[in-house]
């Protein structure tokens, strides 16, 4: 029997309805035993909770895509798994997988059942079996869900998945009797002409909080009151298909009237809103409460705005383009400095390959510190200083990913020492890119009261970046 040193665990459960993540538990110790008994050590657990791998599902499996990387990079040399059908129910995703390994040259598939030797012909063809069987067995319990779904709904009976909804007991037909009386205060409110943020405001005054205990905003409201099921009417998909089975909080007729004032085009007061660089990452200095995007004419601010949505001191504004200007070109220098080392540094778990890594990137920086300096005195030529400079480039950046990896930061990887071609490029990028690699590095950026009244530039003072890493 080969020994295995660097083995990849995988585990998923497709609906974890207590929330206890038993299964996967379950799943774990018997590929962990698995392991012990060969004499495998095992590199990395890879888990996917309450996810489905079935034909019909759209949720990406992130610790499933981490692993596929692994392998691609040659770090993995074996993979455990409980059963074939915890890895894949769709035939295409089992030879996209055995591309993979055999791309990196693993062979050995393990489950609690049997091996997949994906270079034996009998191994890879059981493994096409069971994927297809899988996904057979998946796509028969998809159909009937969806039909037991459509006659449950036919039948005006309520759909028992999720949060129960608001204004009804868990059993989705009693009425919960503080919540329904409250449904039918803020209709007669807003039927009377008052705002949803109104509204808002009462119900909080009130202690009437959502079903989650959460406190009351204006797009939850509005969506909420927009419910069909509120005057007795069962829609299944976005269709409406006929009465419903329980009694009706409202009345039909305010129900109507009520979609009609709130959907009316005229009633809308909010503009399209302009896309931000720091969207959801300014943080007001004296309250610590998230600022907001709000243009004043022309010009782009944040904004930390107070009120029942948003619960700032609105006492505090800021002019988004210099101070975007301003994160993005320390995003851009952190990436290609020392500080990043010395930050993953102190994020990385395995200490002894850490300081190695660490005195790699300082003997080399250093290197490239005298190479300049060589160049300045003209001791090399431009050819010589470029192609050093290459070769101690192609480390660094070989050296920080590793570092990284050791975080487990892999959108990092990607982004290392590369922060002067990022700013060649970077108004080439479109802004969700941006974004993006804005929020690899920094966790917030801290808002402060200007130093100065009346200062027309952009005072850096009140800057202050709060680094991810």
């Amino acid at each position: 029997m080969e020994k295995r040193v660097a083995v990849a665990i995988y585990a998923r459960i497709s609906q974890d309805r207590d929330n206890t993540g038993m299964a996967v538990s379950r799943q774990l110790a018997d590929c962990r035993a698995e392991a012990k008994r060969r004499g495998w050590k095992v590199a990395e657990e890879y888990v996917d909770e309450d996810i489905s791998a079935s034909s019909f599902s759209s949720k990406a499996r992130p610790a499933y895509q981490r692993m596929l990387i692994d392998i691609a990079d040659g770090t993995r040399d074996a993979v455990l798994v409980w059963h074939m059908d915890r890895l894949h129910r769709k035939p295409i995703e089992l030879e996209q997988f055995v591309q993979a390994c055999a791309a990196a040259g693993l062979t050995d598939v393990v489950t609690l059942h049997g091996e997949m030797n994906f270079e034996k012909g009998d191994g890879l063809f059981v493994a096409r079996l069971l994927a297809a069987v899988a996904a057979n067995e998946s796509d028969s319990k998809s159909r009937w869900s969806r039909r037991k779904s459509l006659e449950t709904a036919e039948a005006g009976l309520p759909h028992f998945g999720g949060t129960r909804p608001f204004g009804f007991e868990d059993d989705r037909v009693t009425h919960n009797k503080v919540e329904a009386r409250a449904i039918r205060e803020s209709v007669a409110r807003i039927l009377a002409g008052e705002s949803l943020n109104s509204v808002t405001k009462w119900l909080a005054e009130k202690e009437i909080h959502t079903v989650e205990g959460k406190v009351w905003r204006t797009p939850s409201l509005r969506q909420m009151l927009l419910t069909p099921r509120l005057y007795g009417v069962r829609v299944h998909q976005g269709q409406i298909l006929g009465q419903a089975a329980w009694r009706p909080i409202i009345s039909p007729e305010d129900g109507e009237r009520l979609r009609a004032l709130m959907t009316d085009p005229s009633r809308r007061t909010n503009r399209s809103a302009r896309r931000y660089l720091l969207s959801g990452l300014c943080r007001c200095a004296n309250c610590g409460s998230v600022m907001f995007s709000q243009p004043r004419n022309e010009t782009r601010r944040y904004v930390c705005r107070s009120g029942q949505d948003f619960g700032g001191c609105g006492s505090m504004t800021v002019i988004a383009p210099p101070l975007e200007d301003l994160v993005q070109q320390s995003v851009l220098i952190r990436l290609d400095s020392p500080a990043l080392t010395k930050a993953l540094d102190k994020a990385s778990g395995d200490e002894s390959e850490s300081l190695e890594l660490s005195e790699l990137i300082r003997v080399d920086s250093e290197q490239l510190e005298e190479l300049s300096g060589l160049y300045a005195d003209r001791a090399i030529t431009a050819t010589e200083w470029k192609n050093a400079r290459a070769k101690i480039d192609a480390r660094l950046v070989a050296n920080r990913r590793a570092l990284s990896n050791l975080r487990g930061n892999r959108d990092l990887n990607a982004l290392i020492g590369q922060g002067q071609i990022l700013t060649k490029k970077w108004a080439d990028l479109n802004l969700t890119r941006q974004v993006a690699i804005v929020k690899t590095l920094v966790d917030h950026v801290r808002i402060k009261t200007p130093t100065q009244r009346g200062r027309r530039d952009f005072d850096l003072e009140r800057v202050e970046i709060i680094w991810r890493l």
